[in-house]
């Protein structure tokens, strides 16, 4: 354990960064050759998402990146994470090559790199080419051969710009929320089986992913998944809880990061889902199962759990109705997610660098009065988490950054621009940036490096 207080610096190779995604501030749905995502898709069904918002153009980062990054770079940030767009460089996820979309990206990147910013490169969040869902989607290995492809192109493209790479985004959420439970696109609903045979599809691009970067992406490169991991916080912090809430933890990721670091699916999870697990083709741990160099969590809010009472290894504990939130109805406020998610990760499956690649809070009404958006609740979020990242480095654990969700307010998937998650505000009638209160409280901690 290390002598770190709350008032100490945080460690010197400790990177403090933001992240957006592409399909959510870029904009331009459809130009320069770019194709039909199925977010592009979905948003056009009446009922699908809010206000039947769509992703058309967004925070038109596709022709306000350089300001953008003038911005960012203005606050102190130097290190962003960012997503490459699918169907801009694979319009119909596999087949001919939009070299404009390459193109696009190549300048980006130059004006990153005029404005001291590193770029953070993921290559899948969550915009599947429309042409590969009419194929099957995630249900099928079609897209997993397309991925492979597309993984192949875009690293050999920026191998001499791009050295941090970061495979899939959430797999969670664009297989059993996508496809399970139909809230986000594609909308489908289908059984356990194929949502299982979805994660392990993923799991392979995943494999995919590291092999590209380890193939071409040249000296330096580094490469790792960021998953959105099921969290768990002791209700107390005894020795009888924090085993309750690791064998919780160890049982809720088990088909993710479980099945990678095992090199096969636990014996635990197979008979949980019994003839709805998924088909496994030899060969496919190899690839799914192939070192990392980093592990990426996207930590937002957690479950309380403690040894159970009627004797089981451990019982989840139902929040309160007034438990505190935000206007997203599922990110209730548990700063303490981010101290166990990482502690637990490394103790569990000996990751030697976890990168917080997502952390945010998603509120609705944030009107600029005066040229000032006072957001005390997200500055009171973000001070809160980082306490608890700084513990958890003071503890030991090998927490080496964190990305804040989000650089700017952006399409927030179902729930359209209603949802605020940006430290910049976007006025999306103007495209008028305003940085909010946390923006500049993030950016005094950015330069004095430590919490204010």
């Amino acid at each position: 354990m290390t002598s770190l207080t709350y008032s100490s610096p945080f460690p010197a190779d400790f990177l403090f960064g933001v992240a957006a995604a592409a399909p959510q501030i870029e904009g331009a749905a459809f130009e320069d050759g770019k194709g039909e995502s199925i977010w592009d898709r979905f948003s056009r069904q009446p009922g699908k998402v809010h206000d039947g918002d769509t992703l058309d153009v967004a925070c038109d980062h596709y022709h306000r990146f350089d300001d953008d990054f003038a911005l960012m770079a203005s606050l102190g940030v130097r290190n962003y994470r960012l997503s490459l767009a699918w169907p801009r460089i694979y319009p119909n996820g596999d087949g001919e090559l939009n070299q404009a979309g390459l193109d696009f990206y190549h300048r980006l990147f130059a004006s990153m790199k005029k404005h001291g910013i590193t770029p953070w490169v993921t290559l899948f969040h969550w915009d599947l080419p429309q042409a590969l869902e009419d194929r099957g989607g995630w249900a099928s290995r079609v897209t997993v051969d397309a991925f492979a492809r597309y993984a192949d192109t875009v690293v050999k493209a920026f191998a001499g710009e791009v050295k941090h790479w970061i495979t899939m985004n959430e797999i969670r959420c664009f297989t059993q929320l996508a496809y399970g439970f139909g809230t986000k696109a594609p909308g489908r609903k289908e059984s356990a089986g194929v949502v299982n045979q979805t994660f392990h599809h993923a799991l392979l691009c995943h494999g995919h992913g590291v092999r590209a970067v380890r193939e071409f992406g040249g000296a330096g490169a580094q490469v790792g998944l960021t998953d959105n991991l099921d969290v768990c916080i002791p209700v107390t912090e005894t020795p009888e809880d924090i085993a309750a809430a690791k064998a919780w933890f160890l049982e809720k990721n088990a088909h993710v990061l479980g099945a990678m670091h095992a090199g096969r699916y636990p014996e635990s999870y197979l008979q949980r889902v019994g003839a709805d697990a998924p088909d496994v083709r030899p060969g496919d741990f190899d690839l799914i199962s192939l070192p990392t160099d980093h592990l990426g969590l996207n930590i937002y809010t957690g479950t309380y759990v403690r040894a159970g009472r009627d004797g089981s290894a451990w019982e989840a504990v139902p929040l309160p109705a007034n438990y505190p939130r935000a206007d997203s109805p599922w990110l209730h406020i548990a700063p303490q997610s981010i101290y166990w998610a990482t502690r637990f990760a490394a103790e569990c499956y000996g990751h030697q660098s976890l990168y917080i690649t997502e952390n945010g809070c998603g509120y609705n009404d944030e009107p600029v009065v005066n040229g000032e958006v006072l957001d005390l609740h997200r500055r009171d979020f973000l001070r809160n988490h980082l306490r608890e990242a700084h513990r958890a480095i003071a503890d030991g654990v090998p927490l080496h950054g964190y990305f804040l969700w989000s650089f700017i307010d952006n399409y927030e998937w179902e729930d359209g621009y209603q949802r605020r998650f940006g430290i910049v505000h976007c006025d999306y009638a103007t495209q008028v940036r305003t940085p909010k209160l946390s923006a500049h409280y993030y950016a005094d901690i950015i330069r004095h490096r430590r919490i204010l």
